[in-house]
């Protein structure tokens, strides 16, 4: 009977001090939901474990990350919730429209390494118990409705990397905080004044714009009397006082504006002329021989340096087919003819491969309506519409340092490529002064373009089904490559080398071509695809090409193309970058964010970026073969499909909220 006394004694004392579960942190996310996810969190709340919710990730059966970014979250975040969810490691919430002071509770959330609250409504001062996080490495609380003073306690962060405070309504001076490790820091556009702490003098001047502030990076303090006073400066921002302009000055400003507002509106006037007249007009073949002297050589007045290298839709201005190309070709033709050697009898014919169609020919070809696509690697690429009504595009090569004899049997090869995942080569020309390609058209254009390009109404979203569609498409496609030789190689994967079906499906174009020409026509451009091995572009081993198509993937996933993605530094290139996010812990912020939006995928987005990681590894050893590669997008698509298929239930739980 004591030994039930003792033990019911023990239970009393021991539970109330049990950890919570994950059970408790299921509970806790759910409570979040109620109160300000309304509509905007899709979860399966039929599962179980929370784990596999869009925006959580688990870790030791607890909740250690929470990212739920840009999801029109709004209202107050309810107390109680942070209190339960103890092994939070990462909480983003931004980009949302949630408002009130910080619950106390997120004091429980000591292992907490990255906090991100910019761009809300949070109002009232930043409360002390933040300070208590002592692990945390980045803090973002910009943008938002903070008031009252920077408080001394935000020393007590001794690895923090990250302080972002900007536009906010924080009054006072700039305490001297000794954060030894910070990394990135911005007060601007607050109530600040004083001088600048000597130790943050190294950040860039915008950290500090727009507050009464002075001390380097800003202009000198002078003082008066004692006290600091702030030089007055047209460009301190809100803080700084402008000197007011004279009734004089106001009229000529107006004036000359619309003068200025007349001489923009003539200029779009004469350059929309102008295009207008560049547009596509047709050649025939009888006046290019009559100037094919004078023509001969010339190329076109403007190309897209960074457009579709292959043959979809693109941005390039319009422009005849070819002038130069055709020229040449019938100056190459009469050379042959002169000379008479054996390869240029065939100088004025177009060569189709297998069962391409042949309802056209080089007159027609050179008699149609044409627009430059954007200049690549390896030449540039023309939009051709024939009178018939079909549409193809024509590749003219550039630098061709090979035999025509290599060149045929090189081509030959290309052209019995067949696969669905792969832009056939239906046609060439081959002439001493000219080399022409034919391919299909793809109206649907580039990767690269789809990507990078105008992100403006009317858009596809591109989601994770599209994009990682077109990742499979693009591996299916290499993976043929490689499947025809252990020799047989792309050597030019890029973004602007995938083109695009109606139904946004990749394709992969420009393939064998990197062996027809010399290594002075692959540019520097290329370089943030090029395996760290390759020092001849026209020597690139299937490994490469998986490296290649690693830095296609993460572009796909980031949104960024892989020469402009810099961490605070020049020169880190993509796969770099993202390496550098994931060992930090904040995975999801590499995610471009038009992919996280109402995605129920996280997991499976996790998984292609760690391919993409994997195809990118510094040794090519240490990649994975293509066939391994399309083997990991099939299955973790068909795990995304699968969990498709309960969004009704999911849809159905939301709306009868």
């Amino acid at each position: 009977m004591h030994t039930h006394y003792i033990l019911f004694f023990f239970l009393l004392i021991f539970l109330p001090f049990s950890k919570p579960d994950l059970a408790a942190d299921h509970a806790a996310l759910l409570t979040l939901r109620s109160s300000v996810g309304g509509r905007t969190l899709f979860w399966n709340v039929t599962l179980s474990s929370p784990c596999s919710w869009a925006g959580v990730l688990c870790e030791g059966n607890r909740v250690t990350v929470l990212r739920l970014p840009g999801v029109a979250l709004s209202g107050q975040l309810p107390s109680g919730i942070f209190s339960n969810l103890t092994q939070l490691r990462t909480l983003s919430l931004r980009l949302n429209a949630l408002s009130g002071q910080l619950p106390s509770d997120l004091a429980a959330c000591k292992s907490l390494r990255n906090l991100y609250l910019q761009g809300n409504l949070f109002s009232g001062e930043i409360p002390e118990f933040l300070f208590t996080l002592h692990d945390l490495v980045r803090l973002n609380l910009g943008e938002n409705n903070f008031t009252g003073e920077i408080s001394t306690g935000f020393g007590n962060f001794s690895r923090l990397r990250t302080l972002y405070l900007e536009n906010n309504k924080l009054t006072g001076s700039i305490p001297d905080l000794k954060l030894e490790k910070l990394e990135q820091f911005n007060v601007s556009n607050n109530l600040l004044n004083g001088s600048v702490p000597e130790r943050f003098g190294g950040f860039k001047t915008s950290s500090f714009l727009g507050n009464s502030l002075c001390g380097k990076p800003l202009d000198l303090c002078t003082t008066s009397n004692g006290s600091i006073v702030v030089p007055s400066s047209p460009t301190d921002g809100n803080g700084g006082k402008k000197k007011k302009l004279s009734g004089g000055a106001i009229a000529g400003i107006a004036i000359g504006s619309v003068i200025g507002f007349f001489l923009i509106v003539m200029i779009l006037m004469c350059l929309c002329r102008k295009k207008g007249s560049q547009k596509s007009r047709s050649i025939d073949i009888a006046s290019i021989k009559q100037q094919e002297l004078g023509i001969q050589g010339e190329k076109p007045t403007e190309e897209m340096e960074n457009g579709s290298s292959g043959f979809g839709n693109g941005n390039g201005n319009g422009y005849s087919v070819a002038a130069a190309a055709a020229a040449a070709m019938v100056g190459g033709g009469k050379g042959g003819a002169g000379g008479g050697g054996g390869g240029e009898a065939n100088a004025k014919k177009l060569i189709f491969f297998g069962k391409a169609s042949r309802v056209f020919d080089l007159e027609d070809l050179l008699r149609a309506s044409a627009e430059v696509l954007g200049k690549g690697t390896f030449g540039t690429a023309y939009k051709a519409v024939l009178e018939m009504g079909t549409v193809v595009a024509v590749k003219r090569l550039k630098d061709v340092t090979i035999t025509e004899k290599e060149f045929r049997e090189k081509i030959e090869i290309v052209g019995a490529m067949d696969h669905e995942s792969l832009i056939p080569l239906r046609a060439f020309y081959y002439s001493r002064d000219e080399k022409l390609l034919v391919y299909d058209y793809m109206p649907m254009g580039s990767l690269s373009a789809l990507l990078h390009g105008s992100k403006g109404a009317g858009r596809t979203p591109l989601n994770w089904e599209i994009r990682s569609g077109i990742a499979l498409g693009a591996a299916r496609g290499i993976q043929y490559l490689h499947s025809q030789g252990p020799n047989v190689s792309h050597g030019n994967i890029k973004s602007s080398n995938i083109l695009l079906t109606q139904n946004y499906e990749g394709r992969v174009s420009d393939f064998g071509l990197a062996h027809l020409v010399g290594p002075s026509s692959t540019p520097n451009r290329v370089a943030g695809y090029r395996a760290p091995e390759v020092t001849d572009p026209r020597k690139v081993s299937q490994k490469a090409d998986v490296y290649s198509f690693g830095v296609l993937v993460l572009e796909l996933l980031t949104g960024k193309p892989p020469t402009h993605a810099l961490l605070n530094e020049e020169g880190v290139d993509l796969p770099r970058w993202v390496q550098s996010i994931v060992r930090e812990e904040w995975t999801s912020e590499v995610f471009d964010l038009e992919l996280l939006r109402y995605q129920n995928v996280e997991e499976e987005m996790v998984q292609l970026l760690q391919l993409g990681i994997d195809c990118a590894a510094q040794y090519p050893d240490n990649r994975p073969t293509m066939s391994e590669v399309t083997g990991r997008i099939e299955e973790l698509r068909r795990f995304s499909v699968r969990d498709d298929q309960d969004a009704p239930d999911v849809v159905d739980d939301n709306s009868s909220r």
